[in-house]
């Protein structure tokens, strides 16, 4: 990690903040080590090295908050600790019992009355109540694209109230597509602006001039040779396209050029941005024709889950590392509970932790690196299949489709095993409660029988095949 010295360049920090367009870097702008530079050239100074830097900060963190996680604590292993001498207990009673007022031969009937307490109350059913139930239900999970890592995350996800979203990637494709074309001028169409533009972009490498190309291509429209082409890093780009001069780039580079802006078409680009958009201004022959703009996508289905979610009494909280203008606006669009802008890894992690100290049960849902140790922390670790290894690494749930809509299925299928794990705890309690008393010969006054060790070794298989089927209900 260091400071730039001297040069100008565009640097990919996405690994960082999540977020797809690359930063401008000129001189006295911080650079972090990991990210990727894109265009231009430039040195920079060291100033952190080693375990001093941001990315082996955030592997510090993820491991740290791995070590901080409690192993699940199983209803049945709690229950067995108590389980186990009662049950020893009542079958040493039993044989002292029978051995002084049973009838003869009395040792014969003490014997078999202990030793079918102990067939009888054996905790095989026990022993299968929860691992049946979570095996049928990760199965389910996995059929429905959703890949649990740890079994602790379906006890805790059915009690999360609190869900942290990263925008990039989780909210939005994380793409950057063409969202708007406006001409300035009846000369030039729609249509022909962006031939134009893209045919200048085709030459560039800028991350935005991809979706500007991309659209194009798919309305069809002719990209022709450029001469004279010229990239000025961080402003824009020049080229003469079927002998016109024709300047693509952002508000300073119109302003080199001399390119006047019509205040009622900045006061309309301002708005743009406080949506989120990138707005590219459009110059041809010393004028200004028009411009693009371009932004992130909304996934189609999140506003829907995220209703979904809220219904469910989830407060749904955006931290991205964005800026204020575009996470405001995915924020607005979703109607989400709240956001917080431009947050640095070690800032989610600790949103993470504020939150679980106030009581909160407090899921995240990430896709990058810069989510990784907020995933980890988290109660339950939610990564996008769509994300980087290393979220997925540090998550305990992973959404093969990369989709919100995992979370509520998970949700569902949480609830129901914990809901069926009860119901097998039930049936192997039920016929320890029932068995027990009849194995220590409860029944032997009132209707002289005393239950035989066959019978009790029938009656324990009875337990576990139904904690058994119960648990393949699932699926």
């Amino acid at each position: 990690d260091g400071v730039v010295t001297s040069g100008h360049s565009s640097v990919d920090e996405s690994m960082i903040t999540g977020e797809p367009v690359a930063v401008e870097k000129t001189s006295g702008a911080p650079v972090t080590g990991g990210t990727i530079n894109n265009t231009g050239t430039f040195t920079m100074r060291a100033l952190k090295v080693g375990n001093e830097t941001l990315l082996a900060k955030i592997i510090s963190l993820v491991d740290e908050a791995s070590r901080t996680k409690a192993p699940i604590q199983n209803l049945a292993d709690r229950v067995s600790a108590y389980f186990v001498p009662v049950v020893v207990a009542i079958a040493l009673l039993s044989f002292v019992f029978w051995t002084l007022w049973g009838p003869e031969p009395k040792l014969i009937y003490a014997f078999t009355s202990a030793v079918s307490v102990l067939i009888i109350a054996c905790p095989c059913a026990l022993g299968l109540a929860t691992p049946m139930s979570i095996l049928v239900g990760t199965g389910k999970a996995a059929k429905n694209g959703i890949l649990i890592k740890e079994a602790k995350v379906i006890e805790e996800m059915r009690k999360v109230d609190t869900l942290l979203v990263d925008k990039t990637g989780t909210l939005t494709t994380g793409d950057i597509c063409l969202q708007e074309i406006r001409s300035l001028t009846e000369e030039v169409s729609e249509s022909a602006m962006l031939g134009l533009v893209a045919s200048v972009e085709l030459n560039s490498e800028h991350p935005l001039a991809q979706p500007i190309i991309s659209a194009a291509n798919a309305r069809k429209i002719e990209i022709r040779p450029v001469q004279n082409f010229v990239s000025q890093t961080g402003l824009g780009v020049t080229a003469m396209v079927d002998g016109s001069a024709v300047a693509v780039g952002n508000k300073r580079y119109m302003e080199r050029h001399h390119c006047e802006i019509d205040p009622v078409v900045e006061a309309e680009v301002v708005q743009k941005q406080k949506l989120g958009q990138t707005v590219l201004f459009v110059m041809i022959d010393q004028r200004l024709a028009g411009y693009l703009t371009v932004s992130d996508v909304i996934k189609k289905e999140s506003a829907t889950e995220i209703k979904a979610l809220q219904g469910q009494d989830i407060k749904v909280i955006m931290l991205t590392g964005d800026n204020q203008y575009a996470a405001k606006a995915v924020a607005d669009n979703l109607g989400l509970d709240g956001y917080m802008a431009e947050m640095l890894p070690e800032d989610k992690y600790h949103k993470v932790l504020e939150l679980q100290k106030q009581g909160k049960k407090v899921a995240m849902a990430g896709d990058g690196i810069n989510d990784a140790p907020a995933l980890a922390q988290a109660d339950v670790g939610i990564a996008m299949g769509t994300g980087t290894d290393v979220a997925i690494e540090s998550a305990g749930l992973t959404l093969v489709n990369g989709t919100l809509s995992g979370i509520t299925r998970a949700r569902k299928i949480s609830g129901q095993v914990m809901k069926n794990i009860r119901q097998n705890l039930f049936f192997a309690f039920f016929y320890n409660a029932l068995g027990v008393p009849i194995a220590a010969g409860i029944l032997f006054p009132f209707f002289g029988l005393l239950l035989s060790p066959m019978l009790a070794a029938l009656a324990m298989s009875f337990s576990s095949v139904s904690v058994i089927a119960n648990s393949l209900r699932l699926r």
